[in-house]
């Protein structure tokens, strides 16, 4: 009985994916909804930064006054100090993540602890960032348990003052949420690797060095883009830990977009998040580039769909 109904289960599940894969339909629906759901937002925040706003009110007349506004202010430093601030976290996150990422997939040989710690790992997402956030101002203030425990000891003569509402307790906050958005993609990337491929270069004399630089790095580059993407785009984003951990004294552009949104200024909104967008897509194209200037995107895409 049991048997028929598993075979019975799996003759629907071939129908429904030859179903799937002989419909014309399915693309051009999901570029339909992709374009509606992201490029006309996108296109649509474009244009508005094309207007202007004077006495709380949107002028619809194109102009580039709000973008000489914005460089005229200084407004542009807030996005390039986002950015720049977002592209530190990024590669920290790569520099810590991808060693762990590799020897979770490859060098892990206890399948418990291996799932152990993907579901550490899996934690953050389901605990509120500012609950997670707010622990560290009890650690790193100026009365915290890291100035205490130094003074107990009598390392220091007075508080340590850098370590709160500066550059760097934004980013030593910023670390620990977005690390699980760098390590998992890169692990699933590596975890496609065949075991054989690696076993086969190492009896012909290559040493790990060679075959991390040969073959893991070049096949799991799908998986370190996805990464980067899904941890550059919330740090360019981020609210909570600039709000919290930089105290007012770190203003970074979810600070500016939520003065400019409560001035009902829409279109220097628009205008500085466009802006970010800009640098975004040209910091994406330069790292395509140079990533398959030095590897075969394509070839480790087809190991991955294997």
């Amino acid at each position: 009985m049991a048997l028929t109904q598993s075979t019975g289960i799996r003759r629907r599940l071939s129908g429904l994916h030859t179903g799937l894969h002989s419909s014309g339909w399915v693309v051009p629906l999901f570029l339909l909804v992709w374009i509606g759901m992201v490029i006309l937002p996108l296109a649509i925040l474009c244009t508005y930064s094309l207007f202007e706003s004077r006495a709380f009110r949107t002028i619809y007349t194109p102009s580039l006054a709000t973008w000489v506004t914005l460089f005229d202010s200084g407004r542009w430093e807030v996005a390039v100090r986002t950015l720049r601030i977002a592209l530190t976290v990024t590669v920290i996150e790569l520099i810590v993540g991808f060693p762990f990422a590799v020897w979770l997939a490859k060098g892990c040989r206890s399948r418990g602890l291996r799932a152990v710690l993907i579901s550490l790992l899996t934690i953050p997402f389901f605990l509120d960032i500012s609950s997670r956030t707010i622990v560290w101002r009890a650690i790193l203030g100026q009365n915290g348990l890291i100035n205490s425990v130094l003074s107990g000891l009598g390392w220091i003569d007075r508080p340590v003052d850098w370590m709160l509402y500066t550059e760097f307790s934004v980013h030593f906050g910023m670390i620990a949420p977005y690390f699980p958005t760098m390590v998992l993609p890169i692990y699933l990337a590596v975890s496609f690797i065949d075991d054989e491929l690696i076993e086969a270069s190492s009896d012909l004399g290559a040493s790990p060095l060679k075959n991390l630089s040969n073959i893991v790095i070049p096949l799991s580059l799908p998986g370190v883009m996805a990464g980067i993407i899904f941890t550059l785009g919330p740090a360019l984003a981020a609210w909570v830990e600039p709000g919290m951990l930089g105290g007012g004294f770190v203003n970074l552009l979810s600070n500016s977009v939520e003065s400019a949104y409560t001035a009902l200024k829409y279109p220097i909104l628009a205008a500085l998040s466009t802006f970010v967008i800009l640098l975004l897509a040209i910091m994406l194209i330069v790292m395509v580039l140079l990533t398959r200037r030095f590897s075969d995107l394509g070839s480790a895409f087809k190991v991955m769909r294997r």
